[in-house]
């Protein structure tokens, strides 16, 4: 893995977390791409959205001489959808109340999708891999009153579906099938078992 330079297409800190967690070195330039969307279908969309951010980053740094040096951008997006609706980050505390009162009592889907972004080895081209992962999480019932001392704290407010597993919600998560660390925000596992797959040389 050390010929490989990653370069993290995100401002998230949670996603820097994960990847320093196992140990990957890495540089952050973030997207500054308008996203569109083409789908409404969970999986298509975080794959469509990370691709754009790995490809609007990669178009800064590859694709020239000098960046002939292994270089390759990971752009990474994270949807919470619940009865195939997709859940964003909200507005604002209301939107955040609404989306909390839908998950309350029930399963939902956390969706990442992960795009690779590098230099053809014997070319110029951009290519690109693109996967996804998903997690079922299992929410226990929530009052009107813990859902509004939830959002008091301010943690729903940037985050996807409006909770964060790893703070304060944890009180209300009951269970989860799959990979944690992607409800987190970047399927780690998965990321390093992809990279070690690259030939890049």
């Amino acid at each position: 893995m050390n010929n490989i330079h990653i370069i993290l297409a995100s401002a998230s800190p949670r996603r820097r977390e994960l990847m320093q967690q196992i140990g990957l070195d890495f540089e952050v330039k973030v997207s500054e791409v308008e996203e569109r969307v083409t789908s409404t279908v969970p999986e298509e969309v975080v794959q469509e959205l990370s691709r754009q951010k790995a490809e609007a980053v990669a178009r800064l740094f590859l694709g020239r001489e000098e960046s002939k040096d292994n270089r390759l951008v990971l752009g990474a997006d994270t949807i919470v959808a619940c009865d195939g609706r997709i859940l964003g980050k909200p507005r604002d505390a209301a939107d955040a109340v609404r989306m909390l009162t839908m998950l309350s009592g029930r399963a939902h889907e956390v969706y990442t999708g992960v795009t690779f972004a590098y230099q053809d080895p014997v070319g110029d081209a951009i290519e690109t891999h693109t996967f996804y992962e998903c997690t079922k999480v299992h929410f226990a019932s929530m009052t009107a009153e813990e859902i509004a001392e939830y959002v008091a704290t301010g943690d729903p407010l940037d985050k996807a579906g409006a909770y964060g597993i790893q703070g304060f919600c944890a009180r209300y998560i009951t269970g989860i099938e799959g990979d944690y660390n992607n409800v987190v925000g970047l399927p780690v596992g998965r990321v390093y078992q992809e990279l070690k797959k690259m030939r890049l040389e």
